[in-house]
């Protein structure tokens, strides 16, 4: 039986008259984008494309860590003690991630980049390389010791880097473009539309055919922990995370590329995936890592203090089990 889930608060505005489907798509961050638009039959498709490219290029040439030149690679090779200007999207962004880390107790953590490489996650020296080793424990608690977190400066939007310092954004970037996305949208006067990046939405509005923009809940490959779940993307973004997407085997358990940032090793609290429902794809993306790493206990308690929509597929036997929160519950219909 297939569940459907509504926000609480639906827009009632339609598409203009005579509006129909427009697609446009690309490739950036190492993945695809695409959105779906109501709009008039004439509308510009190849401009609207080019203004949305030009929004994820602006995040990429801040925040990659595989782009050598981007802001955030230049500050992970800056010296010791000194302070950096960044861009005002670049700030923001490590900004929130840094209150996360401090809001769940370090169990996420931008300043992890160096553990993400340890294991094969990052840029360079990748897991599916044929040269590749998992890590012994040395290198591992050397990393552990030595870690320091990036100061803020409110102020002047600047960051210390305190020596050594690896920001990885993988874990929130990524959403932080689909919201760079629905901004630009609407700032151009488009309201009705459902925007993507490599599998990570944001949705407004509805279809031209008054329907809302129907998306269906990721779930684990080749199992069903549930009936089917599709929800409403009236106003609402969606993210989530899982240890099916990269992964490999490592002393005979599945070496996920979610690490712990508090041990310094992949998770091993049977969390398969984890999506969260945000008013903000930046927040869905980033708490369904923390959510990942705190575990179905830790991670359900933080769900619900701080009244988030979130369900955990956990793996429990054969099947994984799902576990849900109330804010998850209440928008079920």
């Amino acid at each position: 039986m297939r569940r459907v889930l509504v926000p609480l608060t639906i827009s009632s505005g339609l598409p203009p008259v005579g509006s129909v489907l427009h697609d446009v798509a690309g490739s950036a961050m190492g993945t695809s984008w695409s959105a779906r638009c109501a709009l008039p039959p004439a509308n510009a498709d190849d401009v609207l494309a080019e203004g949305m490219q030009l929004q994820l290029d602006t995040v990429v040439a801040q925040m990659s860590h595989w782009e050598m030149d981007s802001n955030l690679s230049r500050f992970n090779r800056a010296p010791a003690g000194s302070w950096h200007q960044l861009p005002a999207q670049f700030y923001d962004v490590l900004a929130y991630a840094m209150d996360l880390a401090q809001a769940s107790a370090a169990a996420y953590d931008p300043c992890a980049g160096a553990l993400v490489n340890l294991w094969g996650f990052g840029a360079r020296t990748r897991y599916d390389e044929t040269t590749f080793h998992a890590p012994a424990d040395s290198p591992v608690q050397s990393i552990l010791a030595r870690r320091e977190q990036v100061e803020l400066d409110p102020l002047q939007r600047r960051a210390r880097q305190p020596g050594g310092v690896q920001l990885d954004l993988s874990s929130v970037a990524k959403g932080y473009a689909v919201d760079q996305l629905a901004r630009y949208l609407d700032a151009a006067g488009i309201h009705h539309y459902l925007v993507e990046v490599g599998g990570e939405l944001r949705g407004a509005g509805m279809k031209p055919d008054g329907q809302p923009w129907w998306v269906t809940l990721e779930g684990v490959p080749d199992a069903s922990a549930s009936d089917e779940v599709v929800v409403a993307m009236h106003g609402l973004a969606i993210a989530t995370s899982g240890d099916y997407r990269r992964f490999y085997e490592h002393d005979g358990e599945r070496a996920s590329h979610t690490l712990d940032p508090r041990s310094g090793y992949p998770i091993r609290n049977g969390v398969a995936s984890v999506t969260v429902l945000h008013a903000e794809c930046m927040a869905a993306d980033a708490l369904s890592t923390a959510l990942t790493v705190l575990g179905p206990d830790d991670g359900l308690r933080f769900a619900e203090q701080h009244k988030l929509a979130a369900r955990f597929l956990v793996r429990r036997g054969a099947m994984p089990e799902e576990v849900c929160s109330s804010a998850f519950n209440e928008l079920l219909q």
